[in-house]
């Protein structure tokens, strides 16, 4: 009868590093070469790299960053998702705001690890979502308190403000949406209502310290290019 090599080595934990800064993935490698049963099988740059790759080797776990180049992390999560349920995805990211937290949690990320605690927390974080469980640090969570889970804000208003913090006015704003600038007026009396905003600037700062929009937003260029 065949029995069990009690020495045999355990199969590594495979992962695969998404992130479109070189520095990140090198300090992602240097940490996990380090660390016994981490694999680290493959390195991805953008969105499309990070599912194509996933496709092809199957990692055990995905270190997912949420801005790429091409498209969003928490986009190429979902896709990855609709196929493979089962993925397991660590958002890894320096956004903080209350409603990039939500939207990760929503595409089906397993863990949310803020870029500074990398060093301390990375290895913790694969572990624990390797044994099922969801890994979300206090200083994440602290970041929710407060708010509601859902958007506050609609995709057209969420354009309109990433218009607005470009420096457009209601009138630069209606001809890069193909609409009214009374349209555009009344979305974003909308907007501060819904944000509690005294004014446009303090309705775009607040959207900026939530996550709710990024100076590089994709739905500015979704705005401009297929407004």
């Amino acid at each position: 009868m065949e029995t069990l090599n009690p020495m045999e080595t355990p199969r590594p934990v495979r992962i695969l590093s998404v992130d479109d800064h070189e520095l990140v993935r090198k300090g992602v490698a240097s940490i996990l070469a380090t660390e016994p049963g981490l694999q680290l099988v493959a390195e991805a740059s953008s969105a499309r790299d990070a599912v194509r790759l996933f496709r092809e080797l199957l990692p055990d776990i995905t270190l997912m960053d949420l801005r790429l180049p091409d498209e969003s992390g928490i986009e190429a999560t979902r896709e990855i998702r609709r196929d493979f349920p089962a993925a397991k995805i660590i958002a890894l990211t320096s956004y903080d705001g209350d409603q990039d937290i939500y939207r990760a949690l929503d595409a089906g990320v397993r863990g949310y690890l803020l870029k500074e605690m990398v060093h301390a927390d990375i290895v913790r974080a694969i572990r624990v979502v390797m044994a099922g469980k969801r890994f979300i640090p206090n200083e994440v969570t602290e970041h929710l308190n407060g708010f509601f889970p859902e958007l506050a804000l609609t995709p057209r208003e969420v354009q309109v403000l990433s218009l607005v913090a470009r420096g457009f006015g209601n009138k630069e704003i209606a001809d890069v949406l193909g609409t009214a600038p009374g349209t555009v007026k009344m979305h974003v009396q909308s907007i501060l209502g819904k944000l509690g905003a005294k004014d446009r600037t303090h309705a775009v700062t607040i959207a900026l310290r939530r996550g709710i929009i990024h100076l590089h937003s994709p739905e500015i260029a979704a705005a401009i290019l297929n407004g």
